[in-house]
């Protein structure tokens, strides 16, 4: 069984944020190459076949927590805090493969809008309209 520790890590503002960490877990797992999209080609005009009138630019946020842990991948992220041990339920920001995870994710999603009306670079969603 895996057990990550806690860190406590100073913001750009000074707060503290309390981080679980998972590096010697991520060091065991294999990488994830699911490609990722070219964020710079999510507003390039040579790439878009009709240019759209209207671009909204949506960030998701809390993206990660969103996506349901498996059950037997729970207790992989367990940790170790003050007051006891714990497991994530959800995907935790931290661990190796998040990133491949969440564009996976968000291409299924949007699958049949893709490069037509909608583009995603893992949380970020450029969608093209003509109004």
């Amino acid at each position: 069984m895996w057990i990550s520790s806690i860190l406590l890590v100073r913001k750009k503002n000074r707060q503290i944020r309390v981080c679980v960490d998972f590096r010697d877990l991520s060091n065991a797992c294999p990488k994830d190459d699911f490609p990722l999209s070219i964020a710079e080609l999510m507003v390039d005009a040579k790439f878009m076949p009709e240019l759209p009138s209207c671009l909204s630019f949506i960030h998701g946020s809390s993206r990660y927590n969103q996506i349901h842990m498996a059950p037997a991948d729970e207790e992989l992220t367990v940790f170790r805090a003050p007051k006891g041990i714990y497991c994530y339920k959800v995907m935790p920001f931290g661990l190796k493969n998040v990133v491949a995870t969440y564009q996976r994710v968000m291409q299924r999603i949007f699958d049949d809008m893709l490069h037509k009306n909608v583009e995603c670079y893992v949380d970020d969603l450029v969608v093209k309209s003509k109004k």
